[in-house]
């Protein structure tokens, strides 16, 4: 079995904490470790292969560098040059891996769910196992317990015959419903949630995808076919993927095909979709508040509170999820964060850059952390990793001044190249070809000072790059 792990979201509903440039699935909401990393921990025994990732081409080192931390690998990593949804995703790595001639059941996660129960979760895999080896496509669902507004809703046949003991046919998907039926659908017992796990055959998946949506299987076939890398790594051809209808797994193939069937999961599951769901998911103290953080409370009741540095002080409140991050501060109703990705929507409506990264910006090398900024200058805090480097660059309106804190540099600045270490400074002047990189074994950190008549991130040229950048866009600083 083949875990294909979807990576491709942005977390909107968890901002401020959620970037698109370091979405939720890799940030540690719910534990030590990140939710992508608990996705991985969580397939480590025998009969699971390592994982097919499909992920934004722009997250592909934050994923090395957290499966690195885990000590695991991926035998395959797709890369997106932007979303289609999860049925172009999915049909990618079912493709891929039949051209490579293999043809294993696949289960389909996302990167970003919490499931507390993990032997729960394998007794559920291997009945999805028996039902997906005879040819089925298998959803899990998780049994609707409480009217939630917030899932769509899948409604089963209990009495089915032809599956395994335990497996239910499809009757019907339905959309996120309002409290009322919601309330129906609880009490009749015969819906479950829709969890957006699956489980089949990489080439029933593709026969029924064929079959119902032609569209999306004859675009990720000629996308495949345009796409660069090898078997490890592949780079998604944008033009041909541009070609391919955004649609999901659900309304490509699951509402469409007579071979659906549910499997149900009891196993803790959350899809941590917004801060109702973080509140829900942690422990409380006795008044029912989940703080985290420089956090100060009075008299409040039922609230989240998520400080990042900064004393938050909470005074009278109750039902209400406050995050506070280094450049934004969120404060809204519990009942009312499924909306927040119409606040992200707003911001980027503006242009504001609060929703794509943090402060501190993560690159393979290491991380970068706006400190100040103004018209005509702008100071980071540059951590650079032992035996990392960054490109080698130069920079056409601005220069540099570069003070070690701690560490040792090493500067090149064109013909010439030294060492610095703590306490020691040097400056590089506009135009001229330069690069930073760590030889030490301990973190480098340093202060970097811009100044010039334009600090735009795309004023870089890059001429050499470890990472094999040199061909990316100018976004990609350092």
């Amino acid at each position: 079995m083949i875990p294909v792990i979807l990576s491709g979201g942005s977390g909107s509903r968890l901002w401020p904490l959620s970037r698109k440039q370091f979405p939720k699935q890799f940030l540690a909401l719910t534990g030590e470790r990140t939710m992508f990393q608990e996705t991985l921990q969580r397939l480590v025994f025998e009969g699971m292969q390592n994982p097919v990732v499909v992920c934004n081409q722009d997250h592909r080192f934050i994923v090395k560098e957290q499966l690195e931390a885990l000590g695991l690998a991926t035998q395959a990593l797709l890369l997106e040059p932007f979303g289609r949804n999860t049925a172009p995703a999915i049909a990618l790595a079912a493709m891929k891996l039949i051209a490579e001639g293999r043809d294993e059941l696949l289960l389909v996660l996302p990167a970003d769910h919490v499931l507390a129960d993990h032997e729960a979760f394998r007794r559920s895999l291997e009945l999805a196992r028996k039902a997906a080896e005879g040819g089925e496509l298998v959803l899990f669902g998780i049994p609707a317990d409480r009217p939630e507004t917030g899932y769509g809703y899948i409604k089963c046949d209990l009495a089915a015959s032809g599956l395994p003991d335990g497996v239910n046919r499809v009757l019907q998907f339905v959309e996120k419903p309002d409290v009322e039926r919601a309330k129906r659908f609880v009490e009749s017992g015969d819906y479950f949630w829709n969890s957006g796990m699956f489980m089949f055959r990489a080439s029933r998946f593709l026969e029924e995808l064929q079959a119902h949506d032609p569209d999306i299987y004859d675009n990720c076939l000629l996308t495949l076919e345009r796409s660069q890398g090898g078997t490890e790594e592949m780079k998604i051809d944008p033009a041909s993927f541009a070609c391919c209808p955004d649609n999901s797994v659900d309304y490509a193939v699951m509402e469409k095909t007579r071979h659906a069937c549910v499997v149900p999961l009891s196993a803790g599951w959350s899809d941590v979709g917004c801060w109702a769901s973080i509140w829900e998911v942690h422990d409380k103290d006795e008044r029912g508040n989940v703080v985290k953080g420089d956090v100060l409370l009075h008299d409040s009741h039922n609230c989240l509170v998520h400080g990042n540095g900064k004393l938050v002080a909470v005074l009278g409140l109750e039902d209400v999820v406050v995050v506070e991050t280094k450049d934004a501060t969120m404060v809204a109703h519990r009942d009312r964060v499924q909306d927040v990705k119409k606040l992200v929507k707003s911001l980027d409506d503006q242009a504001r850059p609060e929703t794509q990264n943090h402060c501190q910006v993560y690159r393979p090398w290491g991380s970068y952390d706006s400190v100040d900024m103004g018209g005509r200058f702008q100071v980071k805090r540059i951590t650079v990793k032992p035996g990392a480097s960054l490109s080698l660059q130069m920079h056409h309106h601005r220069a540099e001044h570069w003070i070690v804190v701690s560490g040792t540099a090493q500067v090149t600045c064109n013909e010439k190249t030294f060492l610095l270490t703590e306490n020691q400074s040097t400056y590089i002047p506009v135009g001229a070809v330069h690069r930073l990189a760590n030889p030490g074994k301990i973190a480098l950190e340093l202060i970097e000072v811009q100044s010039g008549s334009y600090l735009g991130e795309d004023d870089i040229e890059r001429l050499e790059d470890v990472y094999g950048r040199t061909a990316e866009a100018s976004r990609i600083v350092g």
